[in-house]
């Protein structure tokens, strides 16, 4: 599943924080450290986004120190690079010291923007990827309830970032075996991205290939095999051929034919799965 592309990241994933700067007296000074630590953090997600961890983890060690020297412990931006690493951390297998930097996080943010601010809920989402990875359904759904609940809230129903929120919440229904919720819950997060977005939109495709790995789950295969083309066509079209994204869809297929006993077909998309991979590493 695509979980997060996370983008989501989809949401799901690293926290770009950038900011503007009001011209007061020490505006000048705040503006200079804003862009700095922008400039460190966009290099950090690139670099994520890229598959150099080690790389990027050196890089969101340096914007947590320069976070914390210029605005303080308690600070958004400080949570932000907790979050970063803590991503990074997650990504390497290190769940608990990811576990570690998430709960900092939130408790930042809690104390510093609110209970119901919007940026909690990427917190809060973020720990529940993790406790998802780590087989903790009952711990990951209570957070991306709240996650939900909070955008919900802040942002309104049919806000880009409640479809994030649907479709964390899906994952973790799916992983319990509870489909139908899971169903119900991906469809309302594809018609709020087709409409938000338009139907050839990136995000439009995640939820594509989530309900078609649902379908997967429940043997509807031909529903997911046109769930799953739809998606690889609109990931061709949006970021090429060469995409991660792509290949994940390449590898949902492949063991979609693998289950109705088509090998030859199963092998054609796990081909192409090798090869993304390999022009990906040059």
């Amino acid at each position: 599943m695509i979980n997060a592309l996370r983008k989501n990241v989809v949401c799901l994933g690293l926290i770009l924080l950038l900011t503007a700067c009001s011209h007061k007296p020490d505006s000048v000074r705040l503006a200079k450290n804003e862009k700095e630590w922008n400039k460190l953090s966009t290099q950090v997600v690139t670099l994520y986004r890229k598959g150099n961890y080690n790389e990027a983890l050196q890089i969101a060690n340096d914007a947590l120190k320069f976070a914390q020297d210029n605005f303080g412990n308690n600070h958004p931006k400080v949570a932000a690079s907790l979050n970063n690493i803590a991503e990074l951390y997650r990504a390497g297998g290190k769940y608990d010291e990811a576990e570690s930097l998430y709960k900092k996080a939130i408790k930042i943010d809690e104390k510093v923007l609110g209970k119901d601010n919007p940026e909690l809920a990427k917190d809060l989402s973020n720990l529940a990827v993790l406790y998802r990875f780590k087989g903790q359904y009952t711990e990951a759904e209570n957070l991306c309830k709240r996650a939900l609940l909070i955008r919900e809230k802040a942002l309104g129903a049919e806000h880009p970032d409640v479809a994030i929120s649907l479709n964390n919440l899906a994952i973790v229904y799916r992983m319990q075996g509870k489909n139908s919720e899971a169903k119900e819950i991906l469809l309302r997060a594809l018609q709020i991205r087709e409409k938000v977005f338009g139907k050839d939109h990136p995000d439009v495709a995640i939820s594509l290939n989530n309900l078609a790995e649902l379908y997967k789950t429940e043997g509807k295969y031909p529903e997911a095999e046109q769930m799953f083309m739809r998606a690889l066509g609109i990931l061709q079209k949006a970021l090429g051929k060469e995409h991660p994204n792509v290949a994940l869809v390449y590898q949902n297929l492949s063991d979609l034919y693998d289950k109705v006993g088509k090998p030859d077909e199963a092998k054609k998309y796990k081909d192409q799965v090798l090869k993304i991979v390999s022009y990906n590493k040059k």
